[in-house]
């Protein structure tokens, strides 16, 4: 179950030539593909680009009628893999990464799909998730498209501009046999807007017209002297080929006047940042009309050197907008002007920060800085002067709290770590590798489990140094998601291959829950496209993991603390596996709080637990915090002047999953959990019921209120 359906809005992927659409960046993509005539298309979820993915699955029937075949692929490399078809046949393919961590996976397949070349347009949508809302490191794609020379578009952020920029994307492909990425950011991916529409076309070749007639040609085969001859036609014609495709049709784009003492070079991807600024500094219209000459680099990989070169022609100085490190573009353009004798003073990096993400503060006081020295009579008077402020945009951050990620109210890897922390209190401390995916929170407080990540599905491998018995075994947790993406083979078999003494902890979730909620081969729901239900213990003992353990209930925390005890003190030698199972909360309340909530419209009797914790009874020390680190669990300042520190509370995001109550259970804490059936649209019998103990309650409230002591009225 996706985090979020489409199945509305792909209706719009219905729409012909000249009508409207509106909508969000990752439906324009998808309208953009069809309207291209691609063949095929797949990708690996992860955000920004995971709702792309999710489009395409709720768009399978229209993609069908077209004959345009959808793969949600286990991996990056796998979908980078079935662009193989684009090396033989000319039928147009597209896939999609997550990032620079995308890339990576990719990698593999991507270098010998460049070595081969394509014979149909292949694109590449890169999520690239880069800046302060991204949840992976910081770096750029940028390198990959250098090092496998595939050509890299980064169109402004806007529909029309990305739409165009898809249906280039195949034409260049095809123009110079050479795979395409198309770099969509994170504004990109979410951005609202219109275009006008054409209609959709079917492939002119489809995948199961190109089985009918098979074709394989020995000279696309990376083997030696082949691969030899794929470097030649690279940079002899490949690139050359490249070149003239994006000057004759322009894809590059020029703005604001044709001459000027400065200008800016900047890529497609900044060009909203770089209009806001210079519309602050009064440079530029609400329209977008500068005043100042802009190049904008649509296609970042290849710079075209005749059109940088013309540009520069005649100015003073030109700053370079390139977001992230290093300085790929600045380098590049620095060395064209050098190398043609250029006088022109070349900016970038030393106005504006080598890394991070440039946000609208940073593009003010850059291009700010850039002006001041270089163009000063551009400026506002108040900004002209040399020690002069650039305008100042509003700091959010004083008035917008701080909030740290973490695991949502009621999920079900939150007791896994409280039950690791009690087998730390009575074991000690062991080596604890991490993953990624919604458990890597587990590293943070209140628990504080694993400390390094290197990749998804690698969690046990990255353990694999301490793997070899010892007087502490090593533990690593793995995700579903990461298990079946790479965990399998990289993590699981390599631990079984090299018989090594330790304990991973699986949390199945149902979902690929930390792209989205996307199925996976262990969901179990049924999934009317996709093959679910294929429990993670048989694949374990598939491989030749011996000690395996099904816990069908996380949230029992006294049985998953037994049952990791067990795995770290039993005599079995070889990898020792626990699959914790219980289903994400999130996507499960997204599926009952809709059903709920109309039942009870309907009048309904629904009953829903609601947890609670006796003021009475509870002692203050806290210690079910820092086992639960619940966000609705809370502090809660008393009336009773004997009682100075706050006792535990509950708010009203509670959803009901038991898991404080558990870990006072487990850790044998103050008994002052309580659970309470909230009953909706109660029967006849249970509301005279409900009103006797409401009577009852009340007069014992007022007798116990009654022989209080008034310490008020002792004073007055």
């Amino acid at each position: 179950m996706a985090e979020r359906s489409f199945k509305k809005e792909v209706e719009k992927l219905k729409l012909g030539a000249g009508e409207t659409f509106t909508g969000e960046g990752i439906l324009a993509i998808t309208k953009a593909l069809l309207e291209s005539g691609v063949g095929y298309v797949g990708g690996y979820q992860g955000a920004p680009i995971s709702h792309l993915m999710d489009v395409l699955a709720d768009a399978e029937e229209i993609l069908a009628e077209l004959g345009v075949r959808f793969e949600a692929n286990a991996s990056e490399a796998a979908a980078t893999a079935m662009l193989a078809a684009s090396v033989h046949y000319p039928i147009r393919g597209a896939v999609t990464y997550k990032g620079p961590v995308g890339v990576n996976v990719g990698s593999d397949a991507l270098a010998n799909l460049a070595s081969s070349g394509v014979t149909g347009g292949a694109l590449i949508i890169v999520g690239e998730d880069y800046g302060e809302g991204s949840s992976i490191m910081q770096e750029r794609s940028h390198a990959f498209a250098m090092k496998s020379q595939v050509w890299l578009l980064d169109p402004r952020p806007n529909l029309p501009s990305i739409v165009k920029a898809v249906k280039q994307g195949f034409e260049l492909s095809e123009a110079s046999n050479t795979p395409v990425m198309l770099m969509v950011r994170i504004r990109s991916c979410h951005v609202t807007g219109s275009f006008t529409c054409a209609d959709n076309v079917r492939p002119p070749l489809t995948v199961r017209d190109a089985l009918k007639n098979p074709r394989s040609d020995f000279a696309r085969v990376v083997l030696p002297p082949m691969s030899y001859a794929h470097e030649q036609d690279k940079v002899k014609n490949r690139w050359p080929a490249a070149e003239r495709f994006i000057m004759q049709h322009g894809l590059n784009e020029r703005f604001g006047p044709d001459d000027g003492r400065v200008g800016i070079i900047l890529q497609g991807g900044m060009y909203n940042g770089v209009i806001r600024a210079l519309q602050r500094l009064g440079l530029a219209d609400l329209y977008g009309q500068s005043r100042i000459p802009l190049h904008v680099l649509n296609v970042t990989y290849p710079l075209v050197r005749d059109e940088i070169l013309d540009f520069c022609a005649g100015k003073d100085a030109v700053l370079v907008v390139e977001e992230g490190q290093p300085d790929f573009i600045e380098q590049a353009i620095a060395a064209m002007l050098y190398k043609a004798g250029a006088h022109v003073k070349l900016s970038g990096k030393d106005v504006l920060p080598m890394a991070g993400e440039y946000t609208g503060q940073v593009m003010l006081d850059g291009l700010t800085a850039f002006l001041k020295t270089h163009a000063p009579e551009l400026l506002p008077a108040p900004v002209r002067a040399p020690n002069a402020p650039a305008p100042a945009i509003p700091d959010l951050s004083k008035t917008v709290p701080i909030r740290p990620p973490g695991f949502c109210t009621g999920c079900p890897e939150r007791p896994i770590f409280a039950a690791m922390k009690l087998v730390e209190k009575e074991l000690g401390k062991h080596q604890v590798g991490a993953d990624i995916g919604c458990h890597l929170f587990g590293s943070l407080p209140p628990f504080e489990m694993g400390g390094a990540t290197m990749g998804y599905g690698l969690g046990p491998a990255s353990n694999g140094a301490f793997d070899g018995g010892g007087e502490k075994r090593a533990i690593a947790i793995l995700g579903d998601g990461g298990f079946w993406h790479n965990g399998l083979s990289s993590s699981i078999g390599n631990a079984v291959f090299n018989k090594s003494d330790s304990v991973t902890i699986i949390v199945d979730n149902y979902y690929s829950a930390a792209t989205g909620g996307q199925d996976i081969p262990s969901s179990r729901a049924s999934n009317p496209t996709k093959s679910t239900n294929h429990p993670i213990a048989n694949a374990l003992k598939g491989v030749g993991v011996e000690w395996v353990r099904q816990i069908d209930r996380t949230y029992d925390v006294g049985r998953m603390r037994d049952t990791l005890r067990e795995a770290l003190t039993t005599d079995h030698k070889g990898p020792k596996v626990i699959v914790a199972s219980s289903e994400c909360m999130l996507n499960r309340q997204r599926r009952e709080r809709p059903r709920r909530q109309k039942a009870i419209a309907e009048g309904r009797r629904v009953e829903a637990p609601r947890f609670g914790v006796d003021e009475d009874v509870c002692t203050g020390d806290h210690a079910c915090m820092r086992l639960s680190g619940c966000p609705s669990l809370g502090l809660k300042r008393l009336d009773d002047p004997l009682r100075d520190d706050p006792v535990a509370w509950i708010d009203e995001s509670c959803v009901g999953c038991g898991n404080c109550g558990e870990v006072a259970d487990a850790a044998i804490l103050c008994p002052s959990f309580y659970r309470a059936d909230v009953v909706h649209n109660p029967g006849r019998w249970e509301r005279l019921i409900g009103r006797l103990r409401r009577r009852v309650i009340g007069w014992l409230q007022a007798r116990r209120a009654r022989a209080r002591l008034d310490f008020a009225g002792e004073a007055a």
